[in-house]
């Protein structure tokens, strides 16, 4: 029984995987189908896993002996995730490491590390509590007024928690690239989250000035693919540059808010749990 339930969870992370979001839903509701073809396949896999390792190999289940096979391949999932999550909690801190060893200045009101290189790049970098970073290549390529825009957009990803938030999505992106569209949604998160991060900043600055910010410093900048790091060009593909400039100019698109009942499928990740009491 246990394995029909892993066979069975599978099949429906697969076919959640499968269906794709729609881009000409707006972009709340992008946001929305986003995260759920994106969190539910894995977190299911994940407490079916734990499920079935918490019931163990012997006993039974609706009358059916459980397995060898289902507990072995649970456990390895299990231990897979642990894995993936520790060496992406030790990729963060090399490079937080790295990153502490550059100066700290003050510029424009904000303390940021500043890389010396030309490349014109700032990022927020780190987890809950993120540093912003600097090239003197930007500082150099923007004046004053396009500076401060792109700190309110950095400014943007600190108070959403977007390292944070994105190091656990970019877990389960790595515990889950086999299944389909993985990357697909990936990318996809990413430009929304700048779109986000984008608008957020537009409260404060003009739309116009974020937009111009932006071109100028996607003409050339360095290629991050940290998942702790938020960046204001991220590697998303440059042919949607044109979709963050049109929703900076589209002062009618509205923030994301969060909503318990946009939440609610959460609770199907305890179905899993619930058959436990089952075992005997």
């Amino acid at each position: 029984m246990h394995l029909v339930m892993i066979i069975f969870t599978l099949a429906i992370a697969w076919l959640v995987r499968l269906k794709m979001i729609t881009t000409q839903s707006t972009w709340i509701r992008r946001w929305q189908q986003g995260l759920f073809f994106f969190l539910f396949p894995p977190l299911l896999l994940l407490t079916t896993a734990i499920s079935v390792a918490c019931m163990g190999f012997q006993g039974e289940m609706l009358g059916i002996q459980a397995s060898w096979l289902s507990y072995i391949i649970s456990i390895i999932f299990i231990l897979l995730a642990g894995f993936y999550l520790l060496k992406s909690a030790y990729q963060g801190y090399q490079s937080l490491k790295q990153i502490r060893a550059y100066p700290r200045r003050l510029i424009a009101g904000k303390i940021a590390r500043l890389l010396e290189t030309d490349f014109p790049y700032s990022a927020q970098i780190g987890f809950w509590k993120s540093e912003l970073v600097i090239s003197q290549g930007l500082l150099t390529s923007l004046d004053s007024e396009h500076l401060q825009a792109v700190l309110a957009h950095e400014q943007a990803h600190l108070y959403y928690r977007d390292t944070f938030w994105f190091f656990w999505l970019g877990w389960l992106r790595n515990l889950t690239a086999w299944l389909p569209n993985t990357e697909s949604l990936w990318q996809e998160l990413l430009l929304l989250r700048e779109l986000r991060a984008d608008r957020k900043a537009a409260e404060d600055f003009d739309s116009i000035l974020l937009a111009e910010s932006l071109l100028k410093v996607a003409q050339d900048t360095i290629q991050d693919d940290f998942i702790f790091c938020a960046t204001f060009s991220c590697t998303i593909p440059r042919n949607r540059l044109a979709e963050r400039i049109d929703c900076l100019l589209d002062e009618t698109i509205l923030i994301p808010t969060s909503n318990w009942w946009n939440w609610s499928w959460i609770l199907l990740l305890f179905i899993p749990l619930l058959t436990i009491p089952f075992h005997g």
